[in-house]
């Protein structure tokens, strides 16, 4: 009667061990390929480079127009700036001037 009991047990046991085993799979595969996990890890860092990169790139565009923005304050803009681009956008020259067109 004891073999019996003890091969009842033999077979809850390897499932018991069979569960845990399959758990354990399911755990590892989330941490290698989860949305955390080690891919997704190296995948965020490299968007985080290009993001940084990006950054970087509006930043100096954001600089240069405040820049722009300063000079044309109408305060006190900047006269150079401001005949630059009266000329430019509205064709506008001094009577005095020699206009030389590109071709």
């Amino acid at each position: 009667m004891k073999r019996r009991k003890s091969n009842l047990k033999l077979p809850r046991e390897s499932l018991t061990q069979s569960f845990a085993l399959v758990a354990l799979l399911v755990l590892g595969a989330v941490a290698l390929a989860g949305p955390s996990g080690v891919l997704a890890w190296t995948e965020n860092a490299r968007l985080l480079e290009q993001r940084q990169v990006e950054v970087k790139q509006l930043e100096a565009e954001r600089d240069r127009l405040r820049n722009r923005v300063s000079l044309l304050d109408p305060r006190h803009a900047d006269p150079d700036l401001v005949g630059e681009l009266l000329r430019s956008d509205l064709n506008v020259a001094h009577p005095d001037e020699l206009v030389i067109q590109r071709k």
